[in-house]
């Protein structure tokens, strides 16, 4: 279940519920927030586990784009060797080898850079995401804690008098 679906049904459960005479304090379902509660503490691992999984999916690319150079790289040596045998083409091949090389290179430079600058990015939107749903979490248990503790307080006052 999504967290903030999550968030919105404890709003919308403080929200509709009772208020108390004379103040702004509500009457709250225990078990209802609870349950909640619950709910939550399940949501934000699987959150949490989707962040995994986009840093999985960087180093999966990482990995690729590795083995992607190394074969561009291994073929372009071949393709160097295979001219070297044809003596004509000597001088041909040699420069034709090192600016494959070197594109090779330049192009496995520019797919590691794009990849690292997706990651970071990736890893810095989930992060983003967790530390906002981390602090909306903790601004609406605050906000259920200090409504339970208006209505005890409340409840508490009227039993004395």
């Amino acid at each position: 279940m999504d967290i903030t679906n999550i968030i919105d049904r404890l709003d919308a459960l403080v929200n509709t519920s009772r208020r108390m005479p004379a103040t702004r304090n509500r009457l709250v379902d225990e078990e209802k927030i609870v349950k909640l509660l619950e709910q939550l503490r399940l949501a934000i691992p699987q959150d949490m586990r989707s962040a995994q999984e986009v840093i999985e999916k960087k180093d999966a690319i990482l990995t690729q784009a590795q083995l992607d150079a190394r074969r561009i790289r291994n073929e372009a040596e071949e393709e160097f060797a295979a001219r070297l045998d044809e003596n004509e083409l000597l001088v041909a091949a040699r420069g034709q080898a090192e600016a494959v090389s070197e594109e090779t290179e330049r192009k496995a430079t520019r797919l590691m850079e794009q990849v690292e600058s997706e990651v970071r990015r990736n890893r810095a939107d989930a992060d983003s995401y967790v530390i906002e749903t981390l602090r909306n979490l903790e601004r609406e248990a605050s906000n259920v804690l200090t409504s339970i503790r208006k209505g005890l307080d409340t409840l508490g006052a009227t039993v004395r008098v």
